[in-house]
């Protein structure tokens, strides 16, 4: 199993319209094979910040599997324009 994180840093003033499209967003990835479970978490100290932890069966299941499919782009739209910057995206065993 593989742990996949990102803090990700959220546009001042989007939070809300954050949350509204990733409950859009998650049926996306929880179709997607390998896929797990996953938990989005605010941060308490940071308004603007949040922890997405997703579990994976492999890490090609979230890299190819995932990234290289056409949901990932449905994904991508929802989501990815809220990003200020970009998040770094870790996997762990």
């Amino acid at each position: 199993m593989i742990l996949e994180t990102a803090i990700l840093h959220i546009k001042k003033g989007q939070t809300q319209h954050f949350e509204e499209s990733f409950a859009l967003a998650a049926p996306i990835i929880m179709g997607m094979n390998g896929y797990v479970s996953h938990d989005l978490k605010k941060c308490l100290e940071k308004e603007n910040q949040y922890l997405l932890l997703v579990q994976w069966d492999t890490l090609e299941d979230h890299e190819i599997g995932f990234r290289q499919s056409p949901q990932y782009q449905e994904w991508k739209k929802l989501l990815h324009h809220f990003y200020e910057p970009f998040p770094e995206v870790l996997h762990y065993s």
